[in-house]
């Protein structure tokens, strides 16, 4: 498709999807885990710690699938016992065109939410609550670099489609800043909320629908994704600039998810004390 707005353009290639049945969606379900299995492979050239629990990608109960988001993710147990579990919603497979599904799999899974969770549950010294705790800006933040990061990683080298699929992803964060200041600034209605995010996006209106719905109850949230993110790049650049040659971006990861969760203020120190001993280091 040559011609059309953004969101009828992304419409056109949501059309490529699998079957709307239980077979395919297993066979959806076993896509995606070699997906993250590849992705795995390309984790050490940028982090230097990996994590030891392991992944899986599950279905969402159908139970509770009507009111869930498309994809979200549970951390291991502290013991070790569960594993990472990265959930996605398959109600309708019109939701998860097959364009996008490798940014969600970066997102909720590697190098997203499954590698920094993890770590943080897996790192020596931390007080307990430093692993349980849960800062929005953080974690979020992370998982939307995260996305952007995979770029740099390869992860769409050979995956056009894909690669329009995270530019997709990246409009549908810049879509939550409208809506939720749009309702809670402008008093935008849910259903204007609704239409806009859809026709914007060229996505199906269900799953817009239980995106504003749970903006309607979260004020604020959405937009945190957009600030942690912007946090971790511009802690990445003012590290790379006062390092120069020392900086190496396996270490530069390693400080900040080690760390365990934490307000995005104390994030910044964080760096800054890894900036410091790196150059005070002969």
């Amino acid at each position: 498709m040559r011609t059309g707005t953004v969101g009828e353009r992304m419409a056109e290639l949501g059309k490529d999807i699998y079957e709307n049945t239980d077979a395919a969606k297993e066979q959806l379900i076993a896509d995606l885990n070699v997906k993250a299995k590849w992705i795995d492979k390309q984790l050490p050239a940028y982090f230097g710690q990996l994590p030891k629990a392991p992944l899986e990608i599950r279905r969402v109960p159908k139970a509770i699938e009507a009111g869930a988001p498309g994809g979200y993710y549970n951390s291991p147990s502290l013991d070790g016992k569960r594993p990472g579990i990265y959930w996605i919603n398959l109600r309708d497979t019109k939701e998860q065109a097959k364009y996008t599904l490798t940014t969600l799999t970066v997102h909720e899974g590697v190098p997203g939410h499954h590698l920094q969770l993890s770590l943080s549950n897996e790192a020596q010294g931390l007080p307990l609550i430093r692993k349980v705790i849960g800062f929005s800006g953080y974690s979020e933040g992370w998982a939307l670099y995260s996305e952007e990061l995979a770029v740099e990683m390869g992860i769409y080298k050979t995956d056009p489609r894909g690669h329009i699929g995270m530019l997709h992803d990246a409009l549908f964060r810049a879509v939550r800043l409208v809506v939720d200041s749009g309702m809670h600034h402008k008093k935008w209605s849910r259903e204007q909320a609704i239409k806009y995010m859809a026709q914007t996006m060229g996505d199906e209106e269900s799953g817009a629908v239980t995106e504003i719905e749970r903006y309607c109850v979260w004020p604020g949230q959405a937009c945190s994704y957009m600030i942690g993110k912007i946090t971790w790049l511009r802690a990445r650049e003012r590290a790379k600039k006062a390092l120069g040659k020392k900086f190496d971006i396996r270490k530069f990861h390693d400080a900040g998810l080690l760390a365990g969760g934490t307000p995005l203020t104390v994030l910044d120190s964080v760096i800054d004390n890894y900036i410091a001993a790196t150059l005070a280091a002969k």
